[in-house]
């Protein structure tokens, strides 16, 4: 190997020799003021000299690379190879090294080092990174929706509040005696169709009971409180027996109504409120009538028409009425609040009584029904303490008890003593004192 990298280094000082020598004679040549032809083909022969001496040394290397190889191959020396060239195409991840796990957390902690800024002297605060400015028209959005319902929540308060419906109640529960499950329903029936304006059917609501129970009190009651809060123009207290007394008149009767129910519900539409239609006594009512007022409860005409409430009041259904609550107050539990006598009431009395109204007319299939029960004995006292307190009348309870035992009852069932005329000779009676 020694000898292989003197010959190299002789061959390439003869050759940088011999060319360092041709080169300063052909400066030397080019210097002079005469150039000839024979100058130039010196310099060629000199070129190709060099040439073949320059192979004639580079065959004698390569001979003796071969010799020396062969010997060592005798005395077991490695072989000589030519170098190879270097690329990275052979190389895979297991050619190189494993680190050391040391090596790992030293090049870790080495990046955990704090990055100094010339400027600063300390660590410069990370950039922020930027908010998309959907975010603030997605908060924006989210506040009018609230508003916008908020509002609407506070409109419909307006519009019950404007109605007084927590003074109706008052009104009804000290002047209504033994019915409060049904002042309940219909308060519950008024709440729900008065907490809006926009409606797509009127509200009809049939009151059924026997005479006495006060039927006609609460359509009074209810006539009084909406003239107070809509006005007088409003507000209709229709009575059969008064308004269309002659059978042959039904049909002129008929048309007069229709015609002044329309002026209330266009006049009502100017001043955005919803008008009270009170028809009391209707068992008496021409068949003539009962056809109007379904085909106005019925109809689509137009939006006025839809925002009006219809109140009937009659004793239609008063016999099962009757002998529902007779023959089942003795399963009535004595704590029962009246909410729960009057919703099982309800729930019993409902079908029967709208199987038997949808057979005498179709209007009733229009209507929520609410059934009225037989007063008892404690309710008829407080009908004669109220009306003694109106006439000016000492409130003897003596008094008040031997009056309400003149009134005709029912045989006792159950520990309740049911009144066959409720309260309606209780004015009579008070007349006579």
């Amino acid at each position: 190997v020694e000898d292989q990298d003197y010959l190299e280094g002789d061959l390439e000082g003869q050759v940088n020799g011999d060319l360092d020598g041709e080169v300063e004679r052909d400066e030397k040549r080019r210097g002079s003021p005469t150039l000839s032809l024979s100058n130039f083909s010196s310099s060629l022969r000199a070129v190709i000299r060099i040439k073949q001496k320059y192979q004639i040394m580079k065959k004698r290397r390569q001979e003796l690379g071969l010799t020396l190889a062969t010997a060592g191959a005798l005395t077991g020396a490695p072989p000589r190879s030519s170098p190879k060239i270097f690329t990275f195409d052979a190389l895979t991840p297991s050619a190189f090294p494993t680190l050391s796990p040391s090596i790992h957390q030293r090049k870790k902690r080495q990046k955990k080092k704090r990055v100094l800024f010339p400027n600063g002297g300390g660590r410069r605060v990370p950039p922020k990174q930027d908010h998309s400015r959907a975010k603030y028209c997605l908060y924006l959005l989210c506040a009018i929706v609230f508003l916008q319902v908020y509002n609407a929540i506070e409109n419909l308060d307006d519009h019950v509040l404007r109605y007084d419906l927590d003074g109706l109640e008052k009104t009804l529960r000290r002047e209504v005696f033994g019915q409060q499950g049904a002042i309940e329903a219909l308060l519950s029936h008024l709440k729900d169709y008065l907490s809006t304006y926009v409606h797509n059917k009127p509200l009809v609501v049939s009151l059924h009971g026997p005479s006495g129970v006060g039927k006609s009190h609460l359509g009074r009651l209810l006539a009084g409180h909406f003239r107070s809060v809509v006005g007088d123009t409003l507000v209709l207290q229709y009575y059969v027996l008064h308004h269309c007394p002659q059978e042959a008149d039904a049909l002129q009767c008929a048309d007069d109504l229709s015609t002044l129910i329309s002026e209330m519900v266009e006049r009502a539409e100017e001043e955005e409120k919803i008008p009270l239609f009170i028809f009391d006594e209707v068992e008496h009512m021409q068949e003539e009538i009962l056809d109007t007022l379904w085909q106005l409860v019925a109809s689509k005409q137009s939006n006025e028409y839809l925002n009006a409430i219809y109140l009937f009041l009659s004793n239609l259904g008063h016999a099962h009425i009757t002998k529902h609550m007779l023959h089942n107050s003795s399963s009535i539990s004595m704590t029962m609040t009246a909410s729960g006598r009057h919703s099982n009431l309800v729930k019993e009395l409902t079908p029967l009584l709208r199987n038997t109204l949808e057979q005498l007319h179709p209007l009733w299939k229009e209507a929520d029904i609410l059934p009225l029960g037989l007063l008892e004995k404690g309710h008829v006292m407080e009908c004669f303490l109220d009306e003694m307190t109106r006439e000016g009348f000492y409130p003897d309870h003596t008094n008040i008890e031997r009056l309400a035992g003149e009134i005709d009852y029912y045989p006792a069932v159950g520990g309740h003593e049911y009144s066959q005329t409720g309260c309606k000779q209780v004015v009579a009676k008070v007349n006579l004192l």
